[in-house]
């Protein structure tokens, strides 16, 4: 498939880095305080911490991977966009105020609010590196795609330097910025995004006289399995196996959200409960409107580009997107979608990274090692000395699922988060009786659950599209672990917590109070 030029789509990728390194520069001179690198001052207002969270949130799964799911199985592929949608419903309605109202900088200060620090800090940054980490791996494969049908880069190893100069970028905006530069860079690429995204939508409506039905019917046309294009499970009806997979995947999708470290750290941003709120509802907002548009996208992709050339172009499904661009506007379209997209994964995986490092000093290393008493400069430099390392290995896991499709990579970190951290995080803030030892087992129970699954899955062994296809440890049926996971980590939650006498009531009431009204919660760092 013709790229149209590589020299120009280098030339916009370069502009956008250039711009938003030089934002990053000017913002990091009033980055301080800890609280500045872990969550910006609490500056940002509702509206624009709800543009940064659809920024977090629309990641290269939404628009690479959705695109590109719809283009090639219709009906089944739309599953992904109505599940990341009605997951916000979670978040909005039972996690974002009291969120903000309990915690200063991680997850694991609500977890751990009135159970014993230690455990619970240990486990939760734990699961918070695990979920950022199978999150990079999407954002990195979605990286290694896009430049493979950009630049014309066929090769593996071409690739992979692709992706570690990905990574390498992503050090540098946490480094320099922390979460202040990180929102920045999520304000500018989610407004790039969506508009670019809408008025691809807008034209593909446009050449079928703004008529839905005749998008969906061209692509019905054209498609190689016809009406089934149209119609519920194509991808996922072929077996039993492949049905419970459906469900097991739409459990993941929907309840995941409510519990990804990177989406939760973003209403510590802002300086009252209400602004939370307010984020939240400016988020679905935004997110539902981008989601309509993969729709559109998706079949104007189907009957535009055709199935058969995405699937052959360099980058596979995650091709469509940017093929549909060219397919629109040519070489110029082409360069400006790609450089919004290429802005996308950057962005999130900065995001994803600084909420790692944050995790890992304020939890591992001030809560664990230091007990509370680490000086606040020497924690942000085991945060950044972090990202560094978190940077690495997540260049290594992307050049390994570099092919795969990554709105489904991303399914599995949304799997691994509804299962370790979802039962924790609402048992901590609406059962009274739960406690630590019902929080360790519910964390690392879902979260060795979700991992064992994932590895002994055909996504990993056994299948020809596997990122090890020559061998075969397969025995777990399910390409997602959520539907065994996700109950087992509720289970085990309310196990641990009836088999243990142990209850703190003062500082459950305290809790209680606190994150009902907010007495007491943090307030915004005045500069």
């Amino acid at each position: 498939m013709d790229v149209g030029n590589p020299w120009l789509n280098l030339a916009i990728f370069l502009a956008f880095v250039v711009v938003t390194l030089v934002i990053v520069v000017r913002v990091s001179r009033t980055t301080t305080s800890v609280g500045d690198f872990y969550h910006g001052g609490r500056a940002f207002s509702g509206r624009q911490n709800g543009i940064a969270i659809s920024g977090d949130y629309l990641s290269a799964a939404s628009f690479l991977g959705i695109v590109g799911a719809v283009a090639l199985y219709g009906y089944d592929g739309l599953l992904y966009s109505i599940g990341f949608l009605v997951a916000w419903l979670v978040a909005l309605l039972l996690v974002a105020e009291p969120l903000r109202n309990t915690a200063k900088y991680t997850m694991a200060d609500v977890l751990s609010f009135r159970m014993r620090q230690r455990p619970v800090r240990t486990a939760a940054a734990t699961s918070t590196l695990a979920v950022t980490f199978f999150y990079l791996l999407a954002q990195m494969a979605g990286a290694g795609a896009l430049v493979a049908l950009l630049l014309g880069i066929d090769s593996r190893a071409g690739q992979g330097a692709v992706i570690a100069v990905v990574g390498a970028l992503m050090i540098v905006y946490v480094l320099v910025g922390g979460m202040k530069g990180t929102t920045w860079v999520q304000i500018i690429k989610a407004v790039l995004l969506i508009v670019g995204a809408g008025a691809m939508f807008v034209w593909v409506l446009g050449l079928n006289g703004m008529n839905l039905s005749r998008v969906v019917g061209d692509a019905v046309a054209v498609h190689p399995e016809g009406l089934r294009v149209a119609e519920p499970m194509l991808q996922y009806g072929g077996s039993t196996a492949s049905k419970l997979g459906f469900v097991s995947l739409a459990v993941a999708l929907v309840f995941g959200a409510a519990g990804l470290p990177h989406v939760l750290m973003r209403f510590y941003t802002v300086p009252t409960a209400k602004e939370a709120r307010r984020s939240v509802t400016w988020a679905i907002g935004l997110i539902g409107a981008f989601y309509l548009f993969t729709f559109v996208l998706g079949f104007g992709a189907a009957y535009l580009v055709g199935a058969d050339v995405i699937m052959d172009s360099p980058g596979g499904a995650n091709s469509a997107a940017p093929a549909l661009a060219y397919a629109l506007g040519g070489t110029l379209l082409l360069g400006f979608i790609s450089a919004v997209a290429f802005a996308t994964i950057l962005a999130v995986v900065a995001g994803l990274t600084i909420t790692a490092s944050a995790s890992f000093a304020h939890d591992i290393y001030n809560g664990v090692i230091k007990g509370g008493q680490a000086d606040p400069h020497e924690e942000v430099k085991v945060a950044r000395r972090t990202a560094v390392v978190i940077g690495a290995v997540s260049i290594v896991g992307g050049v390994l699922a570099n092919g795969q499709n990554v709105a489904f990579l991303v399914s599995l970190a949304f799997a691994i988060a509804a299962s370790a951290n979802l039962p924790s995080i609402l048992y901590s803030l609406y059962w009274k009786r739960f406690n630590t030892r019902g929080s360790v087992w519910s964390i690392y129970g879902g979260l060795i659950s979700a991992v064992v699954l994932i590895v002994f899955s055909p996504v990993v062994t056994g299948s020809e599209t596997a990122m090890f296809p020559s061998v075969d440890i397969a025995w777990f049926p399910l390409s997602n672990p959520a539907l065994v996971s996700v109950p087992l980590g509720f289970f085990l939650g309310w196990l641990g917590s009836v088999t243990s006498n142990e209850h703190d009531e003062l500082k459950q009431a305290e809790m209680e109070v606190r994150s009902m009204t907010g007495a007491g919660a943090e307030k915004a760092v005045i500069h």
